[in-house]
């Protein structure tokens, strides 16, 4: 299925609960509040919150862009009928008008024969989007760092600078479409241009093919990217990087990149949201009498945190503030307090523990 036939079967705007004349403010704050609420982190094991959050995303993915969305509405516009269903009559189409939105030409030329090559299309074309992996710290994802990230993949030729033409040639105009790019076909009472077949809908014939793309504008190659990873990110949190994707074809913009961030575990602290987790052992008798006990930060340094006695093994304490910072908003650390039970005894300790054992049995059974 093209992306164009999930456009008309998916409603973007009712997936992020926003009207079709959301501002791009309103579309983002839809979808951050969403994207909280069914991440997969927040929801384990729970395939149909991950199955909404995937929705959630790709809604984004084409709303959050300004030009990707200004051709989901064009296609949603024109709806189910551009393809000449019973009782429209006489209908005519020209996929010229629609090859921005990425391919709605190949659809109808495959319905009616046309077809064309793919990568092909009359006018300029988006290039396409990219994914990628990025490995990072606990600590630097909770801080927030802008790092380089070397990829290998599609970019403009640089040979020919994407003309696709050998030095000191350029593309000629195509005869068979006049420059146009597209050919008019019709289908009994269904008349629609379709990519020309003999430049395939470039409008222009390469002579000379370039000797390092041959032809296609586009060679692979090694780059690299500047990331800014924001402060707070989560594992598998995706960064978009705009217009640093696959180069676009005959004039097109490029794609975006997608960053997706893996954050490796840290040996001390973990996470939940934006609360920071840790967990502090403390001797049997700190938790019994009670006492002050130094609690580690991300910084480096520690606080004290005071524990009451009787404090029970496994029990939590909030220290307000001291969590991750995500979007202007922080949350707290939470101290786990693990019990250690010494596993070895002198005959003193053994003796003062078997007398508080005596005399602790005495009171439960006065009580």
């Amino acid at each position: 299925m093209t992306a164009q036939r999930e456009w008309f079967e998916k409603d973007y705007y009712a997936v992020l609960g926003v009207p079709q004349n959301a501002s791009a403010k309103d579309i983002t704050k839809a979808y951050r509040k969403l994207a909280r609420q069914f991440h997969p982190d927040a929801n384990p094991n729970n395939a149909s919150a991950e199955e909404r959050f995937k929705d959630i995303s790709a809604a984004y993915d084409v709303l959050g862009d300004e030009g990707r969305r200004r051709e989901y509405d064009e296609v949603r516009r024109l709806g189910p009928g551009a393809f000449g269903g019973p009782g429209n009559g006489s209908f005519r189409f020209d996929m010229g008008d629609m090859a921005g939105a990425g391919g709605i030409g190949d659809l109808l030329g495959q319905m009616f024969g046309g077809g064309r090559r793919a990568g092909s299309g009359v006018g300029p074309q988006r290039g396409s989007d990219l994914e990628a992996s990025l490995s990072i710290d606990f600590v630097d994802a909770v801080r927030g760092l802008t790092t380089s990230l070397h990829l290998t993949s599609e970019a403009v030729c640089s040979t020919c600078s994407g003309s696709g033409a050998r030095t000191g040639t350029s593309p000629v105009r195509c005869s068979q479409c006049a420059g146009r790019g597209v050919t008019d076909i019709n289908q009994g009472g269904f008349a629609f241009s379709a990519p020309c077949a003999n430049c395939g809908g470039r409008g222009v014939k390469i002579e000379h093919p370039c000797g390092t793309c041959r032809g296609t504008g586009v060679e692979m190659r090694n780059r690299e990217v500047n990331v800014r990873v924001p402060a707070g990110i989560d594992d598998g949190s995706r960064i978009r990087v705009k217009g640093r994707g696959a180069p676009g074809r005959n004039g097109g913009p490029p794609g975006d990149l997608f960053v997706v961030c893996r954050v490796n575990p840290h040996r001390v602290f973990s996470r939940d949201g934006r609360n920071l987790l840790v967990r502090v052992p403390v001797s049997f008798t700190a938790a019994v009498l009670g006492a002050d006990i130094a609690v580690p930060t991300l910084e480096g340094d520690s606080i004290m945190l005071r524990l009451r006695a009787g404090t029970q093994p496994g029990s939590r304490h909030r220290v307000k503030g001291r969590g991750i910072e995500v979007n202007k908003s922080v949350g707290d650390l939470i101290v786990t307090v693990d019990v250690v039970v010494p596993t070895s005894l002198t005959d003193e300790q053994r003796t003062a523990l078997l007398a508080f054992d005596s005399a602790n049995q005495g009171k439960e059974h006065n009580a």
